[in-house]
């Protein structure tokens, strides 16, 4: 029982973590969208566009595996 807790405990961290990262990216593309761009600014925003979507993409697998983590734990499955 204590390593099911456990490895809950690491998924919900982990999911939890990604998800202040994603928050973090969505912040920094937010910025870049917010001034007056020039052509250097608007590669930057692009990239933190690229960087929030693959944070996007972390946090969906992390809550899958947190979620799968827990049927398994309540349901058996």
């Amino acid at each position: 029982m204590d390593d099911n807790v456990s490895e809950l405990d690491q998924l919900q961290s982990a999911y939890k973590a990604l998800v202040e990262q994603w928050i973090a990216a969505i912040k920094r593309e937010e910025e870049l969208a917010s001034v007056n761009h020039s052509v250097a600014e608007v590669d930057q925003w692009e990239a933190a566009h690229f960087a929030e979507d693959e944070l996007r993409s972390k946090v969906k697998a992390a809550k899958k595996d947190y979620e799968d983590a827990l049927r398994r734990k309540f349901f058996g499955f």
